[in-house]
């Protein structure tokens, strides 16, 4: 069989239309997505059950054949087989036990395999169940983004007190993102196992560092999970996401290893068009782009086409779709992308 298209562009090759999915595209603006969500009962129920979680990804994949489908989860299983008492509160988010210094030391990762085995389970359904044509994602949080909430507690606007715990015990940091970074590289190698052709890397809070932070804890833990994934996983497709990372993703693909960079929607084009000599990059229509609709839409797809769809490029949103982005938009989207 033919290779799939997204994993031929994460190979280098231009494949026009590009491939397309949405980041979050299983998610509450569907309302088949709200039905199966309420059915499970928690957030967390739904990730761990596989015959829901496999319902919800392919949801978005029967309604608009997407390119790829990724795997219904959250970056925060990770914490939440270190036992970290995560669960989520209605219109806050996620909540989880602060993690002190004294506590990393005696973090222990062995039942990571058998909490996490219902989404590997997922993955390997999902394999099965998917078209042929349709690529799998599997993913996880990037160690700095997980750490930042289990330090917290929460989320925060600017994530102060995980940047701050890493100056003041920068040994425990290092500790932590270095533990982080192998059971994280270790759940991406059973995922590229169990059927996921290719892994995404979500490091959604790498905006907030200097550039001497993001080399030490975002750069240096993916490093290390991406040359662990693919010792296991000879030439396992990885894509890395680092949001609001800006100027500082301009040797990101080169320090990391990874294939594809994803971009959110504040990275230029121009400066996108730089990157994309060394490979694929992904993104990055504002997501308020797709809840507008019409001409702010339509605008802002042909731009990223005319900018970046003659060499290797995933389309996708610059961040994830939000529950009020009207489902008539990404069909619109779709076609404007692929007329």
């Amino acid at each position: 069989m033919e290779k799939r298209k997204l994993v031929r562009v994460l190979e280098g090759e231009s494949v026009s239309p590009p491939p397309v999915w949405l980041m979050r595209q299983a998610g509450r603006y569907l309302p088949e997505y709200r039905a199966t969500r309420a059915k499970a009962g928690g957030f967390l129920d739904l990730c761990y059950n596989p015959d829901l979680a496999t319902e919800v990804t392919l949801q978005p994949i029967r309604r608009f054949g997407f390119d790829a489908a990724i795997l219904f989860s959250d970056i925060l299983v990770i914490p939440d087989a270190l036992d970290r008492g995560l669960h989520f509160v209605e219109g806050e988010g996620p909540k989880l036990t602060p993690l002190r210094v004294d506590e990393i030391e005696r973090l222990d990762p062995s039942n990571a395999d058998t909490h996490l085995a219902p989404v590997i389970a997922t993955v390997a359904r999902l394999r099965d169940q998917l078209p042929e044509e349709t690529t799998l994602i599997g993913f996880c949080g990037a160690p700095w983004t997980v750490a930042t909430y289990m330090i917290a507690g929460h989320g925060t606007p600017d994530q102060a007190p995980a940047r701050l715990f890493g100056y003041t015990n920068p040994e425990a940091m290092e500790t932590l993102l270095y533990m982080l970074a192998e059971m994280s590289a270790d759940y991406l190698i059973r995922q590229l196992q169990a059927g996921a052709d290719c892994v995404q890397i979500f490091d959604s809070w790498a905006g907030v560092l200097d550039e001497a932070s993001f080399e030490a804890y975002a750069v240096k833990p993916v490093a290390r999970m991406v040359e662990k994934v693919r010792a296991a996983v000879p030439g396992a497709k990885i894509i890395g996401f680092a949001k609001g990372a800006g100027a500082l993703l301009s040797t990101y693909r080169q320090k990391t290893g990874v294939d594809g960079v994803g971009l959110d929607w504040a990275v230029p084009l121009s400066f996108a068009k730089e990157l994309q000599k060394d490979g694929a990059v992904q993104g990055n229509l504002d997501p308020l782009r797709l809840i507008a609709g019409g001409r702010a839409l339509d605008e802002g797809v042909d731009r990223i086409l005319e900018s970046l769809g003659s060499g290797p490029l995933v389309f996708n949103l610059g961040h994830g779709i939000t529950p009020n982005a009207p489902v008539e938009h990404v069909e619109a989207l779709l076609r404007r992308i692929r007329g």
